[in-house]
């Protein structure tokens, strides 16, 4: 018996940054792709989920312009491929004869060789594509070039639908899933563990390709990857980090297994975390063209760690800082802004609030004649800041940064029309304990593709003091809350985990404590309904996550 002659397969993979409702600029970058894909002599490259529109597109598929504008940019790449070069597999919305639908194109020769339309729409966390498309029908393998390709759509390899099973079952020999898989810290490996499960289940090779790059609140993390039948990891790319990768497959005795493919690094914790922070506030600000940052710096960490992710992500020449002194302002604030401001670079700039502020309190002195100074007094200082900060943004065009941590969103430390002015908030997501350990990474690390300085950026000082808002005499935030490692350990169990309130008073925190943190959670709500958008880092962020009612009388109380 004469053994079956073995086969090869170039395939290109492009984990790119596309920008939603950018069709032409979309385009014009997988036709790039794909040159360059064809000077590598690949037979086929993929691009990932919804790439013609952008990931996700929400309610812009409710446009048929904007469908008939995918389309016909679809309809200039199967041209390309009449020239022989590297057929193309590419995801885009399109309006079908039975709906709407998240589709796949699989293109070779000048010709749609088949078109696929998701199945499984997800419709949970930051998901939401049953409001906007319609679910195709159970796929079939696509033969190209001979070779029987699989293509599922993201969120039919997480669930138990069968989708891989079945191609198995009807012949396909590889499976190519293009996806649009967002960035929450450890995801890869969760990732890693879906896919091998659909691997063992259906005994065929996987190739996972990521979308990459910053969609409002989302971060596409990238880091494309495929698994043999054998379970071995066959390929890695990179995260955080665009890419064109060709990897090379061989078919043996009917099994094909990957023979080379780039096997990068991952990062992991502080330093992925920062660097989604990064991509995410970086494609931000570009994407709206915005052509510069400005920010107020007050000596205190969380404004200081934004300014180094703003200066690395746009470059000093593009950040602007500003002190905005009052008379609780340390002399030790100005030093540590200061110092700061030189050790990033960026210019700093100092404008006392005294004058505004004193003339609100005179403005307001006959009404509130006979009442007690507190919170009112110190959040006219908050809000003094925040309109000149909008000031200088309205007369330079710089977009405000935002600077409050999670920890203090969830609780409400934070002042609508004050310290919440702003346009993005590089680290809204980020519980302050998160904070300080980026900040910590940061000084003895610069990120791949950061323009920042190297060194220590974030003085020693700022993270080692008392975080104090200086909003009154010798303040600091323990004044008013717990310390932030009980605030945080609290709170995660609280957002992220649903945990009930007896769970966690059962993990040694006070009862009292856990049902006031919980109270303030729940009250606080409104003002992140009002906050600025921020990049998503934990598996749970406000927004797009969690969507509690403003209106709520619920307490956990056994």
């Amino acid at each position: 018996m004469t053994q079956e002659p073995a086969q090869t397969l170039r395939i290109a993979l492009a984990q790119l940054n596309p920008t939603v409702g950018d069709v032409a600029g979309n385009m014009a970058l997988a036709r790039e792709a794909r040159r360059d894909a064809a000077r590598e002599g690949a037979d086929l490259i993929v691009f990932t989920e919804l790439f013609l529109s952008g990931y996700p597109p929400e309610d812009l598929v409710l446009k048929p312009a904007f469908l008939k504008a995918c389309w016909v940019a679809l309809e200039t790449i199967v041209a390309d491929t009449r020239d022989g070069g590297p057929g193309v597999i590419i995801g885009l919305p399109r309006q079908g004869e039975k709906g709407r639908h998240n589709s796949v194109a699989i293109v070779d020769g000048g010709k749609i060789l088949a078109l696929r339309d998701k199945i499984d729409l997800p419709n949970y966390g930051e998901f939401d594509e049953k409001r906007v498309f319609d679910e195709g029908e159970m796929p079939g393998p696509v033969n190209f070039r001979g070779v029987r390709l699989g293509v599922p759509i993201c969120e039919e390899i997480w669930n138990d639908l069968g989708v891989c099973e079945t191609l198995a079952e009807s012949g396909a020999e590889l499976l190519v899933v293009p996806n649009g898989s967002p960035y929450y810290r450890g995801k890869l490996d969760v990732r890693h563990q879906v896919a091998l499960r659909q691997v063992i289940e259906s005994g065929l090779p996987l190739i996972f390709v990521n979308q990459l790059g910053g969609q409002d609140e989302l971060v596409f993390d990238g880091a494309s990857f495929g698994f043999n039948a054998d379970k071995t990891l066959a390929f890695q790319m990179s995260q955080f980090e665009t890419a064109l990768a060709v990897t090379d497959w061989h078919r043996d005795g009917g099994t094909w297994r990957a023979t080379s493919g780039p096997m990068v690094h991952i990062p992991e914790k502080e330093e992925a975390d920062y660097r989604a922070c990064l991509l995410g506030f970086r494609d931000y600000v570009n994407k709206n063209g915005f052509k510069s940052v400005v920010l107020g710096l007050s000596g205190g960490i969380d404004s200081a760690v934004c300014a180094a992710l703003a200066v690395d992500a746009l470059g000093e020449e593009r950040v602007r800082t500003v002190m905005l002194p009052y008379r609780y302002t340390s002399e030790e604030s100005f030093s540590d802004a200061a110092d700061c401001a030189k050790a990033l670079g960026c210019r700093y700039d100092i404008v006392p609030i005294s004058e505004p502020v004193e003339g609100f309190l005179s403005s307001l002195a006959d009404m509130f004649e006979g009442t007690e100074e507190g919170i009112t007094e110190e959040n006219l200082q908050s809000r003094t800041r925040g309109t000149i900060l909008m000031a200088i943004s309205n007369k330079f065009g710089a977009m405000v940064v935002t600077t409050g941590n999670k920890s203090e969103m969830s609780v409400g430390y934070a002042t609508l029309y004050g310290d919440m002015n702003g346009g993005f908030n590089p680290i809204k997501d980020l519980y302050k304990m998160q904070v300080y350990a980026i900040a910590e990474w940061r000084n003895h690390h610069v990120p791949t593709g950061a323009l920042g300085p190297d060194g220590e950026v974030i003085p020693k000082n700022i993270i080692s003091k008392a975080p104090s808002a200086e909003l009154r005499p010798n303040q600091t935030d323990q004044d008013s809350l717990p310390p932030y490692p009980v605030l945080d350990d609290i709170l995660e169990c609280l957002v992220e985990n649903e945990m009930g309130t007896d769970e966690i008073v059962a993990r040694g925190h006070d009862v009292a404590t856990v049902h006031r943190i919980e109270h303030l959670l729940y009250l606080a709500e409104y003002k992140r309904r009002q906050s600025a958008p921020g990049v998503k880092i934990t598996r749970k962020n406000f927004g797009r996550d969690r969507r509690y009612p403003i209106t709520n009388r619920f307490r956990d109380r056994a």
